[in-house]
């Protein structure tokens, strides 16, 4: 399995961050990798990149404005995402963490780096919408 975390504070109030990174209808409005979503049920959705590449997310859980998890499978990988939020007066501190295991062997050696690059890229897309 392997493991990919991102901590930043972002310089908007949780409510704000919460409801942003909460409306995974929204995300092809502001994700620079997506090209849409769509909402299976209340416990389901599904990205696609702009390749129209599926990745299919379950929620495990959901404390409003502290902490969302969920379970994420696509053809090349399987794994748990858990986003921690946190209050720091009119900021936010971010702590999210990915673990992911490969199905594919030859994805093992680059898969790491495909996190890391996934993460960077939700959070700067994340600050550059809440600037608005």
């Amino acid at each position: 399995m392997t493991t990919s975390n991102i901590k930043d504070c972002i310089d908007s109030d949780v409510h704000m961050v919460w409801e942003t990174v909460f409306a995974v209808e929204k995300y092809s409005q502001w994700r620079s990798d997506l090209s849409k979503t769509e909402i299976i049920n209340e416990k389901q959705f599904i990205e696609y990149t702009k390749d129209g590449f599926p990745t299919t997310f379950t929620i495990t859980a959901v404390e409003p404005y502290e902490r969302w998890e969920f379970d994420v499978e696509n053809s090349n990988i399987q794994g748990h995402w858990t986003g921690i939020f946190t209050s720091k007066g009119n900021k936010t501190q971010i702590d999210f963490t990915e673990s992911v295991t490969v199905k594919k062997i030859i994805m093992k050696p680059f898969v790491k780096s495909y996190l890391r690059k996934q993460q960077v890229q939700f959070v700067m897309d994340l600050k550059k919408v809440l600037k608005k």
